[in-house]
């Protein structure tokens, strides 16, 4: 099976056309009948639905007076392929990886995630970013701040109006592992236990005594949305890969079945992540790991 012609990328791409047109001030009518074009064309290329050509996209971005070095990096965009494997090496300021992160977590109708060795991005506290941007290899000093920021910002996709549909698959590991010592793992899972009460969140937990597992190959998160196919996101240091092949995806629905089978449910999960917080807040000040895991 072929892919669909909206993918990924291509909704990127015309997320940042319609931004750079958005800039000018022209409606999109007018904006065809600037390059001489019809109006479907020009929706069809926002949308994704029908990207252009790498010429038409350079017209385009032109016309809108976007400056070079943003309009080398889009034109860099519109040259890669559409295979159903897009792969965003990460960079040392801002990722562009990030940015196409944010359109796909923006643009989706659900979002479901495993993480197997620390809290999901969307959920972290500043103090527990901080403690995972600080200690990443490919992070450099002056960049974690900007890093941290970025990811704060992400977070405004659990405040919006209509949110996404979240389900937030968590390994116990990852709750235990003393990221920033007990004063930070304490507020994390607070962080944790409040999000629980939003009417659209859900986080459940894998716990260690459910032993070996599907998603022992590492974290990833499937997006699903309206009106084009879902896509799975898979990081790790260096880059990060967006998946879009139908086999793919059906490969990473039979791992999350298999998570929906282990973990504890919602009421089970919540009163977990409250004695977690309660042990971290007993812990001896300085402290930085709880005793051993208790059955759950």
């Amino acid at each position: 099976m072929g892919l669909p012609d909206s993918t990924a990328r291509a909704r990127e791409l015309g997320t940042e056309l319609r931004r750079a047109r958005e800039a000018t001030g022209l409606s999109g009518v007018e904006m065809a009948r600037k390059l001489g074009w019809s109006h479907s064309k020009v929706s069809r290329m926002e949308s994704g639905q029908r990207p252009g050509s790498e010429v038409d996209n350079a017209i385009y971005l032109s016309s809108c007076g976007v400056p070079r070095a943003e309009l080398e990096r889009l034109l860099k965009l519109a040259r890669q392929a559409d295979d159903g494997y897009w792969v965003r090496p990460h960079g040392h300021g801002l990722p562009d990886e990030l940015r196409s992160l944010v359109v796909q977590e923006t643009t989706a109708a659900a979002i479901t995630s495993f993480e197997l060795a620390r809290i999901n991005g969307l959920l972290q506290t500043e103090e527990y970013a901080q403690e995972i941007v600080r200690n990443s290899a490919a992070v450099p000093a002056d960049g974690v701040e900007l890093r941290v920021q970025a990811r704060m910002a992400r977070q405004a996709l659990l405040r919006r109006c209509r949110p996404p549909v979240l389900l937030f698959y968590v390994h116990e590991h990852a709750l235990r592992l003393p990221v920033g010592g007990a004063a930070v793992m304490h507020e994390q899972l607070l962080q944790l236990v409040f999000v629980t009460s939003l009417p659209h969140c859900s986080v459940r937990v894998v716990p260690n005594s459910a032993g070996a597992h599907p998603g022992l190959a590492g974290p990833f998160r499937l997006m699903e949305y309206t009106d084009h196919p879902p896509v799975v996101y898979v990081e790790n240091e260096v880059s990060s890969l967006f998946l879009e092949q139908p086999a793919d995806i059906a490969t990473y629905r039979r791992i999350l079945a298999h998570l929906a089978e282990l973990a504890l449910d919602e009421g089970q999960s919540r009163q977990r992540l409250a004695e977690l917080a309660s042990e971290y807040d007993r812990a001896e000040d300085g402290s930085r790991c709880l005793p051993a895991s208790t059955p759950v």
